[in-house]
């Protein structure tokens, strides 16, 4: 196969799909192999390029590839969509892979090692830890409101009666209920232990971490933001800019131009939806904060909370953060509160 020069590789559990073209376009092969046959299928292929979508598993099939010489390339499954031509098939899936690779404005996800993967399953399985005990107490919440008891709004007054449940059932509720309330109560418990455990574990990374130390002197990042940030970019130099960055955030407008008439609307929401909400949630903590010490806060943020929705401003003040955290990956340093924007030549 000398004159494969592109391979569309389309991953699954067991069995991939790989279509093989030439360097004009031409399809040299489409196969299927089996899992324990595609290492030793890329071990006697020439040196070649080979193109998958980001997904779970990729990044781990894309260090291996790479071992033996090719060239491989992550695009983001949204942009493969477009180029698939009729139908939902895996042969598709691996032509459209491979035509998808060919643009030249295609852009890549950078392959990340596997320490960066490890940290990143801490902050997914916190993610998932949060989201698990946000549904024990509402749960309790709502069992407990069936009988007119009801729990002070905050996390911290939920988890106290969550403590007082687990050591001694105290609410008059039928007995059927108060086992289930206790049930929950204690899963609530478990949950937050485990939560407070990696945010012990992240504590550590950063403070080892020389790029996670440096994201974590931006006001509104901390340990959490900092180690997931640090993770996932893994090459700053993927962006062109500060608003390219911003934007595979999904923190820039959506725009519906045409006729030379512009229209801005809402934030787009694509790329990593993890990052985003981790920014936005460290905004929102800086405006609770200019709520009540204003000559603390930055003026920025004053100035747009007085002339803009709380949640608007949130947003803007999202996006320029996410342009400071390029910055800093890219060029070094830490964060300056009065730094003077570089001009362009």
């Amino acid at each position: 196969m000398d004159k494969v020069s592109t391979v569309g590789l389309d991953l699954a559990k067991s069995v991939f799909q790989l279509h093989g073209a030439d360097a004009k376009g031409a399809v040299v092969f489409r196969k299927k192999l089996r899992q324990d046959r595609l290492l030793v299928f890329f071990s006697e292929l020439h040196h070649c390029l080979v193109a998958m979508e980001a997904c779970a598993s990729a990044h781990h099939s894309a260090r291996e590839i790479g071992k033996f010489g090719h060239e491989v390339r992550l695009i983001p499954p949204a942009y493969v969509k477009p180029f698939v031509k009729r139908g939902k098939t895996d042969a598709a899936d691996a032509e459209a892979i491979c035509e998808a690779f060919t643009r030249p404005m295609m852009s890549f996800v950078t392959v990340k090692s596997r320490d960066q993967q490890a940290i990143m399953s801490l902050h997914r399985t916190r993610s998932l830890l949060v989201k698990q005990r946000t549904q024990s107490i509402n749960m309790m919440r709502a069992i407990l409101a069936e009988f007119g008891i009801n729990i002070p709004e905050g996390l911290e007054r939920a988890l106290q009666l969550a403590r007082q449940t687990a050591a001694e059932r105290s609410q008059d509720v039928p007995e059927a209920a108060g086992a289930m309330v206790e049930i929950l109560a204690q899963q609530a418990l478990n949950t937050h232990s485990q939560i407070l455990d990696i945010d012990r574990r992240l504590m550590r990374l950063q403070q080892s971490d020389e790029v996670a130390q440096r994201l974590a002197t931006i006001p509104g990042i901390g340990p959490v933001g900092a180690t997931a940030l640090a993770a996932a970019v893994a090459d700053p130099t993927q962006f062109r800019s500060g608003r390219h960055f911003a934007a595979w955030l999904g923190l820039t407008p959506l725009q519906n131009s045409s006729g030379g008439k512009e229209q801005q609307g809402g934030i787009s929401k694509m790329g990593d939806k993890y990052l985003r909400r981790l920014l936005v949630i460290g905004v929102t903590s800086l405006v609770r904060r200019a709520k009540y010490q204003p000559e603390t806060a930055d003026p920025r943020l004053v100035a747009l909370l007085a002339g803009k929705p709380v949640r608007v401003a949130t947003v803007v003040m999202a996006n320029k953060m996410a342009r400071i955290v390029w910055a800093i990956l890219l060029r070094g340093g830490v964060y300056e509160r009065c730094h003077a924007p570089m001009l362009a030549a």
